[in-house]
């Protein structure tokens, strides 16, 4: 929506409507005078329950000018919008913000902020209640739009998230040796048609052809790019808790791991194999048997399980994998999708992202990564969790358990094989 410099201009030129809000910004000593917070937030729901719009802050609307915000207050903007949308509206809003530069009247270039809100799949009340933009202008929903539009957001949910168009995108971002993996050698379609039938690939509310959530976390290198949450946040710790400390030599390994989610899934399993002890003893034959603290088939259906089924929509989460001496655990943001109890798990599936979940089944392994148990990323028989389960248990005679947190994240944990020697934390780091 209107990215280059003479669209926005020209914009400015024409004055607010339904899709454009100009504010300025002002101060008074070391605080923000204006824009206030909650109305930062009525301005950005109303357009979430329209159909999204532009907010630009450094610019007066009447006169149509640009005044800019000081480069060293620019942060402290940015925040002040980042807690508009997260403690004054509810669900939180997530528009795209970014700096840019414009002219001001004296033809010099001054930083602005743009805030592009797209049409939500939810409903929003912010401080004034629930608003929605009519031209130029905020508006009460009255209680039959309000009935309305929950019920049209509501059936838009039918559309899976995982195939909604994520704003800014293009397929200009797609990696062509990735995304050509899920398509057959027979297929002759046009590449947005063919991308369309993957769901990888949708039109937004203008028209314009973006990558869906499942074509940007498996059909590009930087997913992280336009979806700052899609990584995996790996650590592995000294001994078998998180001690407070400032001495950061408590943990022995970290790294975020970036990269399409099949990419993801094998890099997290390579960083579990570093950082797992195996230790060995002779076979009755006089040979190596060696005893793993895990079953890397076992982690490696955990953490594609993880990528495939977690709650995207959760803004700030990211899965995290966390290795102590005596286990793992890895936590997965959302709740269980389809009201899915951790004990009905083994035995039954749910699904939250189908199209994620359909691209990972035709997503064939790099068996040079050592998963040799199966030929594609993920079983659409329902034999992930079973898996998981005994094949971990067999390791270390526990068996893993599942557990919701509040409904905002599923933990895993899986439990190392006990029969490794103990070693205090001084013994392990002087190795």
């Amino acid at each position: 929506m209107w990215r280059t410099r003479d669209e926005i201009l020209e914009r400015i030129r024409l004055g607010e409507d339904g899709v454009l809000e100009c504010k300025d910004v002002w101060f008074a000593g070391a605080k923000i005078s204006g824009p206030k917070q909650d109305d930062l937030a009525d301005e950005i729901a109303a357009f979430a329950n329209s159909r999204g719009g532009l907010l630009i802050l450094g610019v007066k609307d009447s006169p149509r000018t640009v005044t800019g915000i000081p480069f060293e207050r620019l942060d402290e903007v940015e925040a002040l919008v980042l807690q508009a949308c997260e403690d004054s509206i509810a669900p939180a809003a997530a528009p795209f913000i970014e700096r840019i530069m414009l002219p001001n009247a004296a033809g010099e270039d001054v930083p602005v902020i743009r805030i592009e809100v797209a049409r939500s799949l939810s409903v929003h009340r912010s401080p004034r209640g629930y608003l929605h933009r009519v031209g130029s202008a905020k508006r009460q929903l009255t209680p039959e739009s309000l009935a309305r539009l929950f019920q049209q957001r509501s059936q838009s949910r039918l559309i899976r998230f995982d195939e909604t168009p994520v704003p800014e995108s293009s397929l200009d971002d797609l990696d062509d040796r990735l995304w050509r993996r899920y398509a057959a050698d027979s297929d002759l379609d046009q590449r947005e048609v063919l991308l369309s039938k993957l769901g990888m690939v949708a039109k937004d509310d203008y028209g314009t052809w973006r990558l869906t959530l499942a074509g940007l976390l498996l059909g590009t290198n930087a997913p992280e790019k336009h979806v700052p949450n899609a990584f995996i946040q790996a650590v592995a710790y000294w001994g078998t808790e998180i001690k407070v400390s400032d001495d950061s030599t408590y943990q022995k390994d970290a790294r975020d791991i970036f990269g399409a989610l099949d990419r993801q899934v094998l890099d997290a399993c390579d960083f579990v194999r570093k950082n797992m002890q195996v230790p060995a003893m002779k076979s009755t034959e006089g040979g190596r048997i060696d005893l793993p603290q895990y079953d890397i088939a076992a982690v490696f259906e955990a953490v594609t399980n993880a990528v495939a089924h977690r709650d995207y929509s959760m803004t700030g989460s990211k899965i995290r994998l966390r290795m102590f001496d005596d286990r793992i655990e890895l936590s997965s943001p959302g709740m269980l999708a389809n009201s899915m109890s951790a004990e009905a798990l083994p035995y039954r599936q749910a699904t939250r992202n189908e199209t994620i979940a359909s691209l990972l089944a035709r997503c064939e392994i790099d068996h040079s990564r050592l998963i040799q148990h199966r030929r594609y990323f993920m079983d659409r028989r329902g034999e992930g969790v079973p898996l998981i389960l005994a094949r971990s248990e067999a390791i270390s005679g526990r068996k893993p358990d599942y557990r919701v947190i509040e409904d905002l994240e599923v933990i895993l944990t899986i439990y190392a094989a006990d029969a490794l020697p103990p070693k205090s934390e001084a013994d392990n780091r002087s190795h």
